[in-house]
């Protein structure tokens, strides 16, 4: 089957949206489908404002429509809701063409983190987005929960995965730093909330395994901690594995990956109680939820790393990907009806 996945996250950005996507289409294509993904190295693009790493495609929609009408998909899903997602789903409502969304991203948090706009007007924009969607995937039962008392509708799950044969135990011996080593792994962002992290009473190392706009001010404002940016693959595994707790201090996140993946190396979670580790984390199994993030990973410490690998292992992206082809809405042959009239919207043209 033909599979169209559009999105605005993707390489070189770094983080849980652009894995999930990447893995997910390895393995769609694994399964025998045709799957294209549209984001924005295909297009002409401008800086994230406030966050110069992210491009988003400059006026999509016409590049985007024949690339569409060239794949002729059966399927087609919208990952993000920046300028490439709006662009795909004003094509898709001008064609009454049925598609699915996911939501990867508490946005209008983020929005809220950088500039004073009211939460209700993100989450009207974002109702509105998802609104016209067949199916809107989310990763956990709480998120699931917390939009629909927002008002939004169709929801339907698509969980995640992690890869064990690289995310596993390994020799403490990788790290030479003083133990007890706790370790955050991600974007150095502003709603990543690493100053809950790197604010704790800790005795041992603070370690930070990931790059962005915050880093400068947080090795400025923590000289203590160390820093060592980005890592990927096998080295990002070896670091994780020969850490001691893996601390996720975010308040936004929808899911969590690297909770995943640092259970698979055995490495036990301190998070707060919020969505996300809420449903990932096992609490006082594989991880410890408590609003004294310090305490939370002391605690976290005295667990078993055996069933930290145990849980991980009862989650595999095979499963994500089966459940994400269950949610899609296929579609036999493109219907080309008479456009429909819709407002214009950011990053779209006609």
């Amino acid at each position: 089957m033909k599979i169209a996945i559009v999105t605005d996250a993707w390489l070189p950005q770094t983080n849980g949206v652009v894995k999930t996507l990447m893995t997910t289409t390895q393995h769609l294509r694994a399964l025998g489908h045709d799957v294209c993904v549209i984001e924005p190295t295909q297009f002409r693009t401008f800086p994230c404002p406030t966050y110069p790493e992210i491009r988003l495609a400059w006026f999509p929609y016409r590049q985007l429509d024949g690339m569409l009408r060239e794949v002729a998909p059966e399927a087609i899903h919208i990952a993000t809701e920046a300028t490439l997602g709006t662009a795909a789903r004003q094509w898709c409502r001008r064609r009454r063409f049925a598609f699915t969304t996911s939501y990867h991203t508490q946005f209008p948090e983020y929005v809220a983190s950088r500039f004073p706009i009211p939460l209700s007007l993100s989450y009207a924009h974002l109702r509105r987005f998802h609104g016209a969607a067949t199916r809107t995937m989310v990763a956990t039962p709480t998120l699931q929960r917390q939009l629909e008392a927002r008002g939004f509708g169709n929801l339907v799950r698509w969980t995640r995965g992690v890869d064990v044969d690289l995310f596993r135990p390994h020799d403490k011996t990788f790290l030479t730093l003083p133990r007890p080593i706790a370790v955050y792994v991600g974007r150095v962002a502003v709603e990543k909330n690493i100053d809950a992290f790197l604010a704790m009473p800790w005795q041992g190392t603070k370690l930070v395994v990931g790059d962005g706009p915050a880093r400068a001010g947080l090795e400025s404002r923590f000289p203590e901690a160390v820093f060592v940016g980005y890592k990927f693959g096998e080295e990002l595994a070896r670091h994780i594995a020969a850490s001691d707790v893996f601390v996720f201090p975010s308040r936004t996140d929808t899911f969590g990956l690297v909770l995943l993946e640092a259970m698979a190396c055995g490495i036990p979670v301190a998070a707060f109680p919020v969505t996300g580790p809420i449903d990932v984390v096992q609490q006082g199994v594989t991880g410890v939820l408590a609003e004294d993030l310090g305490n939370a990973a002391l605690a976290a410490l005295m667990l078993d790393p055996a069933q930290c690998r145990d849980y991980a292992l009862r989650h595999t992206w095979g499963a994500a990907t089966r459940q994400f082809l269950g949610n899609l809405v296929w579609q036999e042959e493109e219907e080309l009806h008479t456009e429909i009239t819709e407002d214009t919207e950011f990053g779209t043209d006609r």
